[in-house]
């Protein structure tokens, strides 16, 4: 009987090893390599003459984990006023590696100055190495960045063995003696303290099992140890434990092996760690919650040092060195150089972006690295615009409804170097950036204007056009009557003036005269790629966009009439640095570059003298701005968008129920990018003239030739073969007003 029990529980047991052992090849196999995506922002570049703030640069220091320390030690750096000395990491870039380096500069009036190299390979230009903004995860939200046992300091492993399991290479999986001097142990004191688990054992914890503690997990255990052992080299099963090792938490992610852990702790890389570093993290294995280094400093600080003279024991450093190791401080730094996704919304577009070309079970496994546009700095000021503007704009519960989205590109390159889905930026939920879809109202004009201006034969910027009411009747009845914001009408007003001052009537007349199918294929080829409907409401903005859309077409009128698609990624590499996807620029002419300027032209006159003027109490009078309001009925959508010389914004500000307001463009959205444009060294917006542009000296209100008529002369761009025939030729008055505009030019 017990020989026939005993050959019936062989039989199982054989079974079940057989199980066991395809679980253990299988799921060792397939989880091991599963690493997220990593998402990082543009390196910033030092030399003489950036453009860099001393907030802004201490603030990206700080992004990237940089301590405020004294000395050499790689990752931190010193500011007195404008004068820094940074040491840095170095990087692994996809066009090559920037090494460790020791920098000084200052910053004066925004601009870096007595840039040096002090220790290290000499450059011109030095590249920080960038920030990590986010990551694209696996479901069960666990975190890594992958190590190779040969790129391991030596006495990390050895440390771990002498800590965790001095006979790693000598056992088969399991240390029945180890096993039992920690039973003897635990007896004696009445609990848990001392584990008899080998490293091989904790593996097969981490990657198969749970950690509740009952016999048949620990014989489990046990088994699926000695299956490993005897499928995987003792090296691959370190290399996997070096990798799978859980050291700490980062909001819902789980901080798993060595590599990962030194870059949060540390913001190093494993292979730079110091003594004092290697001891922390080996002792952390214990217990990363307990011996937390940020929250229980104290119990850290005691852990590392007994593994200091743990390491002493053992031989693996002198007595002179572990002494040393002792007495330094934890070293860590003030806070993660990793943690959950510092931009969602800009992450969110990212992602979009990233899904025409990569699978979603690639980039939560594959550990692509991900080389972005977000500029930090600017970041940092389109987010304090959003949050500090927004809640000023309204009292009540009416301002507290409102709602904000800022979208920031470069004006030349269409790249996105800021996003903001909300008033409270951190928040990870509906990005209005992206997802709402609004009425754009009067953002639509420049591009009613830029189709009748590619007729030169019939409109100019001083074709008078009628501000004027009156009435559209439909086939079915229905009758439709535009009016202006402020209900007023001004009759004959010169084009460049209607837009300026964004009257609608003469925008709606001039719509239909060109042809509403017209304005229409002018949005898609600027980038629209919804359908926009064919009714006369679309010429005073009915059509429906995104803040990024919206940008996506002012990007257009930026760029004189180039359709260059936004884009949020530089480049996409494999977890090596092997380059896998470069998004280089992509343009396409779509209009005609001398309307788009006279466009221009009509648009720098809205800030000057229209509709966005008030920027200027915000912003410093000499920089140079070209932009446009935009309101929809009951103030329910307020919107701005406009261009300096290096940047593009577009602000909108509303309700997410669609609820009224009692904001317009100028009272609304262009507060919000006022505020922006203020906080940014940039340049002024400064147009090249496209060849087959003329500027002429002309009195667009067609007066008599007066001295009046002089005083009024406004000096306008034409395309050629579309000037006023008559010529100006006044006394003095002229003279003297040409003479001051080429002085005041040339200051």
């Amino acid at each position: 009987m017990l020989l026939r029990l005993g050959a019936i529980g062989l039989v199982l047991l054989a079974g079940w090893m057989v199980y066991l052992d395809a679980v253990v090849t299988d799921r060792f196999e397939g989880r091991r390599f599963e690493v997220p995506s990593r998402v990082y922002a543009r390196p910033l570049e030092l030399f003489d003459g950036a453009s860099v703030s001393a907030s802004g640069l201490e603030r990206e220091l700080e992004l990237s984990g940089y301590r405020k320390a004294g000395g050499s030690e790689a990752g931190s750096y010193q500011r007195s006023g404008g004068r820094f000395v940074i040491n840095t990491r170095g990087f692994v870039f996809p066009d090559g590696e920037e090494p460790k380096r020791r920098l000084s500069l200052t910053i004066a009036g925004d601009r870096v100055q007595q840039f040096s190299v002090v220790q290290g390979e000499p450059s011109p230009i030095v590249r920080l190495e960038p920030a990590q903004i986010g990551g694209i995860y696996p479901a069960h939200r666990e975190d890594r960045i992958l190590v190779q046992l040969d790129e391991v300091p030596a006495l990390l492993p050895a440390t771990l063995m002498a800590i965790e399991d001095r006979n790693f290479y000598d056992h088969h999986g399991i240390a029945p003696l180890s096993i039992g001097r920690a039973m003897l142990a635990n007896i004696r004191a009445g609990r848990i303290v001392q584990g008899g688990s080998t490293l091989t054992q904790q593996l097969v914890k981490n990657l198969f099992l749970s950690r509740e503690q009952t016999l048949l997990r620990k014989g489990n255990e046990a088994l699926m140890s000695l299956l490993l052992e005897l499928h995987y080299e003792k090296d691959d099963i370190l290399e996997t434990y070096l990798n799978e090792v859980y050291l700490g938490q980062a909001g819902t992610r789980s901080i798993h092996g060595f590599g990962l852990a030194s870059q949060f702790f540390f913001g190093e890389s494993l292979r730079d760690l110091e003594v004092h570093q290697i001891a922390l993290l080996v002792g952390m294995v214990k217990g990363p919650s307990y011996y937390n280094p940020r929250r229980h400093p104290e119990r850290a600080t005691e852990r590392r040092n007994l593994v200091i003279s743990e390491m002493e024991q053992a031989g693996l450093i002198e007595p002179g060195r572990a002494a040393r190791a002792r007495g330094l401080p934890l070293g860590v730094s003030e806070r993660p150089s990793y943690s959950e996704n510092r931009y969602p919304a800009y992450i969110d577009l990212v992602r979009r972006h990233l899904a025409r070309d990569y699978r979603q079970e690639d980039l939560q496994s594959e550990g692509l690295r991900i080389f972005t546009t977000l500029n930090p700095a600017i970041q940092y000021a389109a987010e304090f615009a959003v949050s500090q503007t927004v809640p000023r704009l309204g009292a009540g519960e009416a301002g507290k409804s409102l709602e904000a989205a800022l979208v920031v590109t470069a004006k030349d390159s269409g790249e996105v170097l800021a996003l903001v889905g909300g008033k409270e930026p951190q928040y990870a939920g509906f990005n209005r950036a992206l997802d709402a879809q609004r009425p754009i109202g009067s953002l639509i004009k420049p591009f009613i204007y830029l189709s009748a201006l590619q007729q030169p034969d019939r409109y100019t910027l001083i074709t008078p056009v009628q501000d004027k009411s009156f009435t559209l009747e439909f086939d079915d009845g229905r009758r439709w009557q535009p009016k202006n914001y402020d209900g007023e009408e001004r009759g004959d007003v010169p084009l460049h003036e209607a837009l300026s001052h964004s009257y609608n009537l003469p925008a709606v007349r001039v719509g239909l005269d060109i042809g509403v199918d017209v304005v229409r294929d002018t949005l898609t080829a600027f980038g629209v790629d919804s359908p926009i409907s064919q009714y006369p409401s679309m010429l005073l903005g009915s059509v429906s966009m995104s803040p990024v859309t919206v940008a996506q077409i002012y990007q257009g009128l930026a760029t004189s009439g180039f359709n260059t698609p936004l884009r949020t990624i530089r480049e996409v590499t494999d977890a090596r640095g092997q380059a896998l996807s470069r998004y280089s620029l992509e343009v396409e002419q779509v209009a005609d570059p001398s309307a788009v300027h006279l466009v221009q032209y009509a648009m720098q006159e809205t800030m000057q003298e229209g509709t966005g003027r008030s920027a200027y109490y915000t912003v410093p009078e000499e920089l140079t701005l070209a932009g446009k309001t935009g309101t929809t009925d009951d103030g329910r959508d307020s919107w701005f968008a406009g261009f300096s010389g290096d940047l593009l914004a577009v602000a909108w500000v509303g309700r997410d129920d669609n609820g009224p307001t009692s904001l317009t463009g100028a009272s609304g959205a262009l507060p919000v990018w006022s505020r922006f444009m203020a906080q940014v060294p940039q340049h002024g917006f400064s147009p090249v003239v496209p060849d087959g542009v003329n500027y002429h000296w002309v009195n667009s209100r067609r007066q008599a030739l007066t001295d009046e008529y002089c005083d009024n002369a406004r000096l306008l761009p034409f395309i050629a073969g579309s000037e006023p025939t008559q010529t100006i030729s006044c006394s003095g008055t002229l003279e003297r007003r040409i003479r001051g505009w080429f002085e005041g030019l040339f200051q």
